[in-house]
């Protein structure tokens, strides 16, 4: 079943080439759902080497590695989430009633709510990812960003999340993932997540001119740092650990909040809801790291 979960995962989440699962049924689809973070590790991987190779070779071109960075992780997804994020908001945009908006979420064009969601989106990826490549955290961010946008997943369809349709996507993996199996992985992609940033953050190099330019030694063992010794690269791990950590809670609780919005609009989750929570996880990933680092 783990395998087949896995395989279902990859295969619905990505356009990897992934072999087909040997059966399909609510236990094998809420196993994918409990592995979509597996999926966002290798697609964010992939993503943040783009970001790593076009920043290491023009490292003043921060916004073209973001945009790069970007539509790698669209291409990967398939675009998937983009859609639903689009008929999620032509649904709740046009303010109507339940009926109408699942009828709209089903409709094959995007409207003018659809449109701007995206564009929106798009941007502040764009926006948040150069802000934290100019920091040098590029590539840690838009792979911790992915991880946490695919831990909504999980908790968008644990047990106690209803449906909307009797059919579709969302009844397919609606209530089959238990909490305390959500928590799991969550603390999982956490323990990565902040082990990667641990591992891959930059060392003091007290030897160096540019680090030692202003910096006093008071008595054997004490130092004075300057302030301009602070915003070297190499004193930030604590902030880029703060922010890794509020991302992965914080598009947990976005999780928690979109769920109980489409159980009270719609009566439960769909299909296109969850690609729009994902979506809609990304850019606060983003953001909440641009803003810490």
């Amino acid at each position: 079943m783990t395998l087949d979960g896995l395989r279902l995962a990859f295969g619905t989440l990505t356009v990897l080439p992934t072999p087909a699962p040997r059966r399909v049924d609510r236990a094998v689809a809420g196993g994918a759902m409990l592995l979509a973070p597996v999926a966002g590790v290798v697609v964010g991987g992939l993503a943040a080497g783009v970001v790593g190779v076009v920043h290491a070779v023009k490292p003043e071109a921060s916004l073209l590695a973001a945009v790069l960075g970007v539509v790698a992780l669209c291409v990967l997804s398939g675009a998937l989430h983009l859609d639903g994020l689009a008929d999620t908001a032509d649904a709740f945009g046009s303010r109507r009633d339940r009926e109408t908006k699942l009828r709209i979420m089903k409709q094959s064009d995007i409207g003018p709510f659809g449109v701007v969601a995206i564009v929106a989106v798009l941007l502040i990826d764009v926006a948040a990812l150069t802000a934290c490549i100019q920091a040098g955290f590029g590539w840690q961010a838009v792979f911790v960003a992915t991880v946490a946008s695919r831990l909504t997943l999980p908790w968008s369809c644990r047990v106690g999340v209803p449906s909307a349709r009797p059919d579709g996507l969302g009844a397919m993996v609606a209530a089959t993932v238990r909490p305390y199996a959500a928590a799991l992985v969550t603390l999982a992609a956490l323990a990565l997540v902040l082990a990667l940033v641990w591992l891959t953050a930059p060392s003091p190099d007290l030897t160096s001119s540019t680090t030692l330019k202003g910096v006093h030694e008071v008595s054997p063992g004490l130092t004075i740092l300057p302030p301009s010794a602070v915003d070297d690269p190499a004193f930030a791990l604590g902030p880029a650990l703060i922010g890794t950590a509020l991302a992965i809670l914080l598009t947990v609780a976005l999780a928690l909040a979109a769920t109980r919005g489409a159980r009270t609009s719609l009566g439960g989750i769909t299909g296109d809801t969850l690609g729009a929570t994902v979506e809609l996880a990304l850019p606060l990933a983003l953001l909440t790291i641009a803003l810490a680092v």
